[in-house]
C-alpha cells in the first residue's frame, strides 16, 4: 500500500485530479462545486461526500455523438464502457467486466432510484436510449453496505428532470456506417404535475459484418406533488432492441480484415451464415413515492416490475429467455442536530424476486429446432440496511454503514427425466463500511473501508455452454481508500483524485470454448491496486468576448491488478497482469464557446496495450482516439431553439478492438471498433 498512499500525496501536491465529472458547460463556472451527490443517501454537494464518485451530466453526453453514452462515460477515470458490436455493451468499473462476456455484471444499476439490475445480477443497459439519462452518477467500488452485491460498483441513473421547463424536443442525425437517431420528446405540467414523453428510434449497418442493429425505445415518467409533505413519481420504459452479433477474430483475421465476421471453423457455421443476433424485448414499470411525517423524519419506497424476452441465434444453439421479476426498496431517514452534532441515520430494505425461464435449441437455419435443455430459474436477492452519519464541528464528517443479504437461486431442469434441481444459497452476508472525511478550507481528504461481495449471476451458474455449474463460489474482500478533492482560483480550477487498494478472494473469470460459448471459474485471489484522478480548468467566461468560454480538463487511470494466487489444473498465473484491463487510461479535452453561437468540442483518449489472456501470452494494442465536434445553437425568437452540429470520431483512424473477448479459445479475441466515422445531425426545441 504505501506506493500508492505515496502517489496519492504527489498527486494532491501537483493538483494532478478528479473523480467526479466536470460535465457543465463553460458558461457555468460557479457551479462546479454545488453539484448535489446522491450516493449513499447523502444527497450533498461532492466535497462533503466521502466516497469516490464519478457523475456525468447533459453537458458532458452533448460533447459526443447522441448515440451512445460510451464515449462520455469512458472520459471519467476508474470506467471503462465497452463495445463488442454495436448495441453490445459491457461496464467496467475497476476492472468489473472481467466476468462479462456482454451486458453488465457485478454493478448494481437503479434508474430514478429503482433497482433496474435483475435479482439474477444481470443489467440489460442497452435497453436504454442516450435521451433516457438525464445524469449518471457512478459510484466506484463496492457499494454493498447500501446497495447489495457487487464489487465493481454502482450506477444511479436518473431520467428527465422535473425542473426543466415545458418543451417539445425533435432531433434527427445521420452518420457514418448507415447510422440514423431520431428523438421527440414533450415535456408538460406544471410545478405539482410534470410529465416527459420519450421516444428514439435508432439503427445502423454497423462496420462490421454481421453488425446490424435496431432499437426503438419509448418511455414516459411523471413527477407529482401531491401534498407539501407527499410526492408520487411514475416511470415506465419499453424497449424493443436487435443487434447482429459477429462474433470474434484470431489476430490473423483481425489483421487480415478487421470488418470481418467470424468465419466457419471446427464444425460450426460462420456467424453471417446462421444470421448470429440478439432480440431483447423489455416492458418495466416502477413507482417511487416520498412521504416526510416530519421535518425530521421520511420515507422513501419504490416498487417495479418488469419483463424481458430474450432471443439469442448463436453458432452453437438457439436460446429463448424469459424474465419476469420484481421488488422494491424502501428507505427510511432521519436527521436530528445533537449541539454541535448533526446526525443523519438512514434504514431500511431492499428485494427482489424473479422467476426465469431458459430454453435452449438447435440452431437450424436462424430457427430454434430440436431442444436441448429446458430450465426453470427462481431467482431472488434480499438486503436490510443501516447507516449513521455524524457532522461534527471542526469539518469532520465520519459514516458507517452495514448490510446483511441473501441470495438464492433454484434451478430445476425440466428436460431430463427425473428433473434435476439446484440451489445455489449466500446467506448472512454482511458488508460493512466506514469512511471519515476532513475538510481544510477548500480541500477535502477523506478515507473509506469496505467490504464487498458478489455472488455468481444466473447466467454465470447457467451459461452459455447449458451446463450447470455447481462450484462457483461468491467473490468477496475489503477495499481501503484514500482521497481527496477541492478547489482553487476562485472555482476554476477543480480536481479530484484517489488511490484504492482491493485484494479480492474467489474472484470470478471468464473462459470461452471452441464454440464462443462463455463459461466461469473461480480464479483464487486477486490483488487489485489504483490512481484515479481528474481535473478541470475555466480558461475564460465572459460573454461578451469572442471566445465567450474555455474549459479544458483531463483524467488518469492508473489500475495494478495482479492475479495473487490462481492456479488451474497444470497452469500456474500467479502473479500475471489480469487480462482485460488497460493498466493506463487517460482523456482529455476542451470545451469551446464563442459569441456567434458557435461551440466546439475537442476530446482525446488513450489506452495501453491489454492483456487478452491468463497466461499473458496474447496483447491488444494501445490506442490513441481523437473526436471533434462543432455546432450552432441559437434562440430564434422566444420560443425556438435549434442546434445544428457535426463531429467525428476515431479521427485518427485507428485500428482496435473496444471489447476484447477475454481467454477465448483459439485466440478470437478480437471484434474492431469502427474507423473514423463522421455524423451530423439538428435539433429543434419549442416551448
Amino acid at each position: 500500500m504505501a506506493p500508492f498512499i505515496k502517489k496519492f500525496f504527489l498527486s494532491i501536491a501537483i493538483v494532478a485530479t478528479c473523480n467526479y465529472s466536470f460535465s457543465q458547460s463553460v458558461t457555468d463556472t460557479a457551479k462546479l462545486q454545488e453539484v448535489v451527490i446522491k450516493a449513499y443517501e447523502h444527497n450533498r454537494n461532492i466535497k462533503d461526500i466521502g466516497a469516490a464518485v464519478s457523475t456525468v451530466r447533459e453537458a458532458q453526453l452533448d460533447r459526443f455523438s447522441n448515440v451512445s453514452i460510451l464515449s462520455a462515460v469512458n472520459s471519467e477515470p476508474g470506467i471503462r464502457m465497452e463495445e463488442r458490436s454495436p448495441g453490445s455493451y459491457r461496464l467496467n468499473i475497476r476492472g468489473s467486466s472481467l466476468r462479462a462476456p456482454f451486458g453488465v455484471r457485478n454493478v448494481k444499476v437503479y434508474w430514478n432510484g429503482i433497482p433496474f439490475t435483475d435479482p439474477g445480477g444481470n443489467t440489460y443497459l442497452n435497453q436504454f436510449s442516450p435521451a433516457n439519462f438525464s445524469s449518471l452518477e457512478i459510484l466506484k467500488g463496492p457499494g454493498s453496505s447500501l446497495y447489495g452485491a457487487g464489487t465493481g460498483g454502482v450506477v444511479l441513473a436518473n431520467g428527465f428532470d422535473p425542473l426543466q421547463p415545458n418543451e417539445l424536443q425533435l432531433q434527427y442525425s445521420g452518420g457514418s456506417f448507415g447510422t440514423n437517431n431520431v428523438h421527440a420528446g414533450i415535456t408538460f405540467g406544471d410545478e405539482r404535475f410534470k410529465n416527459n414523453i420519450s421516444y428514439n428510434y435508432q439503427n445502423s449497418n454497423g462496420y462490421r459484418d454481421q453488425s446490424a442493429m435496431r432499437r426503438t425505445t419509448l418511455s414516459w415518467e411523471t413527477k407529482s406533488i401531491v401534498s407539501p409533505k407527499y410526492e408520487l413519481s411514475t416511470h415506465v420504459l419499453y424497449g424493443d432492441l436487435f443487434y447482429e452479433t459477429p462474433g470474434g477474430l484470431t489476430k490473423a483475421q483481425y489483421n487480415a480484415n478487421p470488418k470481418a465476421a467470424r468465419p466457419s471453423s471446427g464444425g460450426f457455421p460462420s456467424a453471417e451464415a446462421i444470421n448470429a443476433a440478439i432480440y431483447q424485448k423489455m416492458f418495466w414499470a416502477g413507482f417511487n413515492q416520498q412521504y416526510r411525517f416530519t421535518d425530521n423524519f421520511y420515507n422513501s419506497t419504490c416498487v417495479y416490475g418488469t419483463v424481458t424476452n430474450f432471443k439469442n441465434s448463436a453458432i452453437r444453439n438457439y436460446e429463448k429467455r424469459l424474465e419476469p421479476h420484481f421488488g422494491g426498496r424502501t428507505v427510511f431517514g432521519y436527521n436530528a442536530q445533537l449541539q454541535q452534532t448533526k446526525l443523519n441515520i438512514v434504514a431500511g430494505a431492499e428485494g427482489q424476486q424473479g422467476y426465469f425461464t431458459d430454453n435452449v435449441y438447435n440452431n437450424k437455419n436462424s430457427n430454434p429446432d430440436s431442444l436441448q435443455t429446458s430450465d426453470e430459474i427462481n431467482n431472488s436477492q434480499w438486503n436490510a440496511f443501516a447507516q449513521a452519519e455524524a457532522i461534527f464541528s471542526g469539518g469532520w464528517v465520519a459514516t458507517a454503514g452495514v448490510s446483511i443479504n441473501k441470495t438464492q437461486i433454484n434451478f430445476t431442469r425440466t428436460s431430463v427425466v427425473p428433473n434435476f434441481t439446484y440451489d445455489s444459497k449466500f446467506n448472512n452476508e454482511w458488508a460493512p463500511r466506514f469512511s471519515l472525511l476532513k475538510k481544510f478550507g477548500k480541500v477535502s481528504v477523506y478515507g473509506v473501508v469496505s467490504k464487498g461481495f458478489s455472488p455468481p449471476a444466473t447466467q454465470e451458474l447457467l451459461p452459455a455452454t447449458t451446463i450447470i455449474n455447481t462450484n462457483l463460489q461468491a467473490e468477496h474482500d475489503w477495499n481501503y481508500e484514500l482521497g481527496a478533492r477541492g478547489n482553487l482560483l476562485q472555482n476554476r480550477l477543480v480536481w479530484d483524485v484517489n488511490v484504492f487498494d482491493f485484494n479480492l478472494k474467489n474472484a470470478i473469470v471468464q473462459r470461452r470454448d471452441a464454440s464462443g460459448a462463455d463459461y466461469y471459474t473461480n480464479a483464487g485471489s486477486t490483488k487489485q491496486k489504483g490512481v484515479e484522478a481528474n481535473v478541470s480548468y475555466v480558461i475564460t467566461d465572459n460573454k461578451n468576448n469572442f471566445v465567450s468560454g474555455a474549459t479544458v480538463w483531463a483524467s488518469y487511470t492508473y489500475f495494478h491488478f495482479r492475479y495473487n494466487e490462481f492456479k488451474q489444473l497444470d497452469a500456474n498465473y500467479s502473479g500475471n497482469q489480469m487480462p482485460g484491463i488497460a493498466p493506463n487510461t487517460a482523456a482529455a479535452g476542451v470545451d469551446l464557446s464563442f459569441k456567434p453561437h458557435l461551440y466546439l468540442h475537442a476530446t482525446y483518449f488513450y489506452s495501453s496495450s491489454i492483456y487478452l489472456n491468463d497466461a499473458n501470452t496474447d496483447q491488444a494494442n494501445e490506442y490513441h482516439l481523437l473526436g471533434a465536434k462543432l455546432g450552432y445553437k441559437n434562440n430564434l425568437g422566444k420560443h425556438l431553439t435549434i442546434d445544428l452540429f457535426a463531429g467525428g470520431d476515431n479521427l485518427l483512424n485507428q485500428k482496435y478492438s473496444l471489447g476484447n473477448d477475454i481467454n477465448a479459445t483459439g485466440g478470437r479475441y478480437y471484434n474492431a471498433a469502427p474507423t473514423a466515422n463522421f455524423y451530423a445531425g439538428i435539433a429543434f426545441g419549442i416551448r
